[in-house]
C-alpha cells in the first residue's frame, strides 16, 4: 500500500533554523541582545513571548531548543491540560531536563498554570510560553515571576518584504519558478503582519497561475484571487482593547478624525455597534460632564437608537456620535468629583447624618430631634438659606470642582454667590 506523504506548508518548509536567519526582532536577537547572549551562554530562562500572531514566537523556542541540545516537547493550551503538562515534568525527571513549549499558555487557568510552578521553579523543565494577550493580565503572578518576559514586535513591511523574498529564494519548490514581486501592497495587506499567513497566502496565489512563464505578483492578481481583506481584530484580546482605548482617548483629545478612523477599525472587525454606544455614552458623562450636558442626551439617544436599527445604519449614528463628543467642551469635573467623594467614604466609613438633614416619619424621631432645625429652601429669597449638609467631621469638604468652560464656570460664579468663601469657589 502506497503512503501518501503530504507536502508541508511554505511556512514550515522555510521555518529558520538558526537566529541569524529570523526577520525581525532584532531589540531580541541581533548581537547583544538579550536572547541572542543566551543561546551563546547556553543559558536560556523560563520565559513568556508575548506578540502578534506570525512574529516568530514558536520559531524562535525552537531555535532555542536545538541550541541547547534538549528535548522539545510542544503543547497547545487549547488541546492540552494538566494531565499532558504532568507527562512532560515526569519525562524530564527521567531523561533530565527538558523544554516545553506552551502555546496560547493565556488560554491556561489558574489551576492550570500553578501547574507548572514547581517544575519550572525547580529548573527540570525551561519553560517558553506564548501569548498574543498581555501576559500582565493572562498569565498568574506566581507564574510570571518565575519567567523573563520578552515582547516581540509587528513585523514591519519592510521584514514581510524581506520574508517573501527570501522563501522565493531557499524553498525548493518555489526555486523551480520564475517569480516576480511587481507589487506587494495588496498581499501586505491580506496578511495583517502574520508572516505565516503571508507566505501561506504566497503559495496560494502561486498554485492558482495558470499561465505559461513568470508568475508576477500584483495588486489585481492578489485581489482577483484572495477576494475581500479582512482586518485583524479580536473581540477578545488585545486589540480589542487597545483600539476601543485609543478611540476613547481621541474623542477625549477632541480628534474626530482620529475617532471616526479607530470606529471604522472596530466596526470592519466585527465589533458590537451596542458595546460601542455605551462606551460612548460613559465617555459623555465621564469626559465632558456638565461642560456640556447635551452630550449625555444624545450619547444616551444614540444607545437607544443603535439599539433600535442595527447594523449596518447604525454606523452612521455612531459617527455622529462621536464627532459631537469628539468637537464638544471638556470637563471630568462629575467624574473627579465622585471619586473623591468615594474616597472620603473609604477613609471616614459611615458618618453620622446631621440631625437636621434626618427624616422624622415618628414621634420618638421627633423626640430625639431628628428634622429640628431644617431649614426648607424655598421658604426663603432666593429659594437659598447657608446650612450645613455634610457630617460634622467633613464640614466644608470640597468634592466638586468646576472645570474651566463657560457652562461650569456659571455654576463656579453661582457656588460661589451662594456659599460665599466656604467652599473656596
Amino acid at each position: 500500500m502506497q503512503h501518501f506523504n503530504p507536502i508541508k506548508p511554505l511556512a514550515e518548509r522555510v521555518r529558520p533554523q538558526h537566529l541569524s536567519q529570523i526577520i525581525g526582532q532584532e531589540h531580541l536577537i541581533a548581537p547583544g541582545a538579550p536572547l541572542y547572549q543566551a543561546v551563546q551562554n547556553k543559558q536560556i530562562p523560563s520565559m513568556i513571548l508575548w506578540g502578534p500572531p506570525g512574529v516568530g514566537k514558536t520559531t524562535l523556542a525552537r531555535i532555542m531548543c536545538q541550541e541547547l541540545g534538549l528535548h522539545f516537547y510542544f503543547l497547545s493550551a487549547i488541546q492540552a491540560g494538566v494531565a499532558e503538562v504532568r507527562k512532560v515534568i515526569e519525562e524530564a525527571k527521567k531523561i533530565g531536563k527538558v523544554l516545553l513549549f506552551l502555546d496560547e499558555i493565556h488560554r491556561f487557568n489558574k489551576s492550570q498554570q500553578d501547574a507548572l510552578l514547581g517544575a519550572v521553579e525547580n529548573g527540570s523543565i525551561i519553560l517558553i510560553g506564548a501569548t498574543t494577550e498581555n501576559p500582565s493580565f493572562e498569565v498568574n503572578n506566581a507564574l510570571l515571576s518565575r519567567c523573563q518576559v520578552y515582547t516581540l514586535k509587528e513585523l514591519s513591511e519592510e521584514n514581510l518584504v524581506q520574508l517573501l523574498n527570501q522563501a522565493i529564494a531557499v524553498d525548493e519548490i518555489l526555486q523551480k519558478q520564475t517569480i516576480k514581486l511587481v507589487e506587494t501592497q495588496l498581499l501586505l495587506q491580506h496578511s495583517t503582519g502574520d508572516g505565516r499567513k503571508l507566505l501561506n497566502l504566497l503559495e496560494i496565489l502561486v498554485s492558482q497561475w495558470t499561465d505559461d512563464g513568470v508568475i508576477t505578483i500584483t495588486n489585481e492578481w492578489v485581489g482577483k484571487i484572495l477576494q475581500q481583506k479582512t482586518g485583524r481584530y479580536d473581540k477578545d484580546g488585545e486589540d480589542h482593547y487597545n483600539i476601543i482605548s485609543a478611540f476613547i482617548k481621541s474623542i477625549r483629545g477632541s480628534d474626530p478624525n482620529a475617532a471616526v478612523y479607530y470606529l471604522a477599525r472596530m466596526l470592519a472587525g466585527g465589533e458590537k455597534p451596542a458595546f460601542i454606544a455605551r462606551r460612548l455614552l460613559i465617555l459623555a458623562s465621564e469626559d465632558i460632564g456638565n461642560a456640556n450636558p447635551n452630550a449625555l442626551l444624545i450619547a444616551n439617544n444614540c444607545f437607544d437608537a443603535v439599539n433600535k436599527i442595527g447594523h449596518p445604519e447604525s454606523r452612521i449614528i455612531l459617527s455622529q456620535c462621536a464627532i459631537y463628543l469628539a468637537c464638544s467642551v471638556k470637563s471630568n469635573a462629575a467624574y473627579l468629583a465622585i471619586n473623591e467623594a468615594l474616597e472620603t467614604v473609604e477613609k471616614t466609613g459611615n458618618l453620622p447624618i446631621p440631625l437636621h438633614l434626618r427624616n422624622a416619619p415618628t414621634k420618638l424621631m421627633k423626640d430625639l430631634d431628628y428634622g429640628k432645625n431644617y431649614a426648607y429652601a424655598h421658604a426663603y429669597e432666593g429659594n437659598f438659606i447657608a446650612q450645613e449638609f455634610l457630617p460634622a467631621n467633613i464640614e466644608g469638604q470640597k468634592f466638586f470642582e468646576p472645570g474651566n468652560n463657560p457652562r461650569e464656570n456659571e455654576q463656579r460664579q453661582f457656588l460661589k454667590q451662594k456659599w460665599k468663601e466656604k467652599y473656596g469657589y
